[in-house]
C-alpha cells in the first residue's frame, strides 16, 4: 500500500457513451496504481457484474482493485479490498469480514483519521479537498488544512481526493499528500492516459521538492 502514488475511482456519469472498461484500461496504462469500482446506482447484480470484470481487467495489468461498500461482492470476485464511508460498517467488523485484505476509510476530520489508524485501516481517503460533484452527499470541502494535519499526525498511507484537478493540485501536495486520487479529472479526460501521465509528472515534481526540502 504505501508504494501507491495514483488512485483512479469508476465515474460513469463523466464519460457517457464510453464503455467502462476501455477507460479504466486507458487510466491503468496512463499509470494509475489502484481502481475502485464505486457505483451507488445500479443493482448489485449489475455492480457485480462490473466487479467481475474489472478484477479481470485489474488482474491482468497487476493493478490493485478495491470495491466501495460492497464487501460480499468483493470477497466474491477476490477484489484487493474495500473502501468503507463514515456511516458504512465499522471498520473491526469489516475486518472480520475481508481478513487480510485491504481495507480503506473516507475521514473529513483528523478525529477520523485517527481513529481509522488505530484501528488498523491501511489507508484513509482524505476530503473531499475541493467543492466536488462527483458525490451527491458530500460534506463541506475539508480544504488543504486538513491534508496538511494528516500529513503531520498520520502514520498509515493517506490519498487526498475530492475535486482535484491538474490545475490545483500542486497545492495538495504543497500541503503534504504524496498520493493522489482524481474521478472526473481522469475518466471524463478525452485523454484518460494523457491526463494519468501528467498527475504522475506532479507527484514526481512535488516528491524531488520534498526530497530538496529535507
Amino acid at each position: 500500500m504505501k508504494d501507491f502514488r495514483l488512485y483512479a475511482i469508476t465515474g460513469e456519469q463523466f464519460h457517457p457513451g464510453r464503455d467502462m472498461l476501455e477507460v479504466m484500461e486507458e487510466a491503468i496504462k496512463g499509470g494509475v496504481d489502484i481502481i475502485q469500482l464505486r457505483d451507488k446506482d445500479s443493482s448489485p447484480e449489475e455492480v457485480l457484474r462490473k466487479a467481475r470484470a474489472l478484477r479481470e481487467l485489474t488482474r491482468k495489468y497487476g493493478v490493485t482493485f478495491i470495491v466501495n461498500d460492497y464487501i460480499d461482492i468483493a470477497l466474491e470476485v477476490d477484489a484487493d479490498g474495500v473502501h468503507l464511508g463514515q456511516n458504512d460498517v465499522s471498520l473491526m467488523e469489516a475486518r472480520q469480514r475481508v481478513g487480510d485484505k485491504i481495507i480503506g476509510i473516507s475521514t473529513h476530520a483528523i478525529e477520523e483519521a485517527l481513529l481509522a489508524e488505530e484501528q488498523g485501516a491501511d489507508y484513509i481517503g482524505v476530503g473531499p479537498v475541493f467543492p466536488t460533484k462527483t458525490k451527491v452527499d458530500v460534506v463541506d470541502p475539508v480544504t488543504v488544512e486538513y491534508v496538511r494535519q494528516v500529513a503531520e499526525k498520520v502514520r498509515i498511507p493517506f490519498v487526498a481526493i475530492g475535486g482535484i484537478k491538474l490545475g490545483n493540485v500542486d497545492e495538495v501536495l504543497a500541503a503534504g499528500a504524496t498520493r493522489i486520487c482524481a474521478v472526473s479529472e481522469i475518466v471524463g479526460s478525452s485523454d484518460v492516459a494523457g491526463t494519468c501521465q501528467a498527475f504522475l509528472r506532479k507527484l514526481e515534481g512535488a516528491g524531488d521538492s520534498h526530497a530538496a526540502d529535507r
